[in-house]
């Protein structure tokens, strides 16, 4: 049975969970462990999302390194196995494979938990919205250390554990724009990552999303709203950076995805002198551009300005910037960034 100061620490490492600063939080829940569970050392781990490498986020008496390395070689042993598929986190002391061999008798004791003095471990699997994220591990000088009760307790407080490892962020629907009908990825170091619940944007398909992409980046701006045809119909789509700090995954961009039909009526054509329009170009530069006669561009704006119910040229661009009508080539992207 729990006892009332191990119900208190379980409780302080659900509110952790919430924090936004990952790294102290990290810190604290181990410290929190300690005051609640015997251990020694213990390490947090999270799953890399492009690598699929575990990350140390927090560590009591292990260094980065070795903790990295010690998780890179016990994923490829049969004790990893059981901790995936037990409820509660298996311990050194009851865990056996599936031929019946203890973990206490197995290489992976012998060669690199034992020699560090340790007698007793218990892992958890970290789960955080139906993903694996992570592992915890702690260990103990003290042999049969991790009871039943032991590993409930550290299985009561995985998911708060889980929370702080997720290195995808908790991306709402009211702040960033996404519908029932939204796809949607991050993007980053030239990785996508899969947002849970959504399809992948189609957009990071096309062969000029990485030349996009970097325009946006380079630009240091916040969010970029254009259409893009994505195959065969339009979508509206929105690339919007995390700011630094804020994730774990810094730098990365969450590209937004939704089916639309172009607004006002609008011909492809006639969004792509908009566009060009937005930045400045006169019609013979759009023309020379588009490689269109002078007077078929001066046609398309008449169309637009009819279309849009502006009153001038420069009202339709105002319109085409404001509501993110635009189909910038990535040259253009600067002009349209929102800062």
């Amino acid at each position: 049975m729990q006892s009332h100061h191990q119900i208190a620490a379980a409780a302080r490492i659900g509110m952790l969970a919430h924090e936004p600063d990952t790294p102290t939080a990290c810190a604290e829940v181990l410290r929190e462990l300690a005051r609640a569970l015997p251990l020694d050392a213990a390490t947090l781990l999270s799953i890399d999302p492009v690598t699929g490498e575990h990350v140390q986020l927090a560590g009591v008496g292990y260094t980065t390194e070795l903790s990295q390395n010690l998780a890179s070689e016990f994923v490829r042993t049969p004790w990893y196995q059981n901790v995936m598929r037990q409820e509660l986190p298996p311990s050194i002391s009851e865990d056996a494979d599936d031929s019946g061999t203890r973990f206490r008798h197995g290489w992976f004791y012998a060669e690199r938990v034992r020699p560090a003095g340790f007698r007793d471990g218990v892992t958890g699997a970290l789960r955080h919205r139906g993903r694996l994220v992570g592992l915890v591990h702690l260990s103990t000088e003290r042999a049969d250390a991790y009871d039943t009760d032991a590993r409930r307790l550290l299985a009561c407080v995985t998911p708060a554990l889980a929370a702080l490892a997720d290195p995808v962020p908790y991306i709402t629907d009211l702040e960033n724009g996404l519908t029932p009908g939204s796809a949607a990825s991050l993007v980053t170091d030239g990785a996508v990552i899969d947002v849970p619940g959504r399809e992948r944007a189609g957009i990071v398909r096309d062969e000029v999303f990485p030349e996009l992409l970097r325009a946006f980046t380079g630009t240091g701006g916040r969010r970029l709203r254009l259409l893009w045809p994505v195959g065969g119909d339009w979508h509206r789509v929105t690339l919007q950076r995390y700011l630094p700090g804020a994730h774990r995954l810094t730098g990365a961009v969450l590209v937004v995805e939704t089916p639309t039909e172009l607004p006002y009526g609008l011909s492809p054509r006639e969004l792509e002198v908009l566009t060009r329009a937005a930045t400045g170009q006169t019609n013979q530069a759009i023309a020379q551009a588009l490689y269109l006669a002078p007077r078929t561009v001066h046609t398309h704006m008449e169309h637009l300005l009819r279309k849009t119910g502006a009153a001038s040229r420069a009202e339709a661009t105002a319109l085409a910037v404001r509501d993110g009508l635009l189909r910038p080539a990535p040259d253009q992207v600067a002009r349209f960034v929102e800062r």
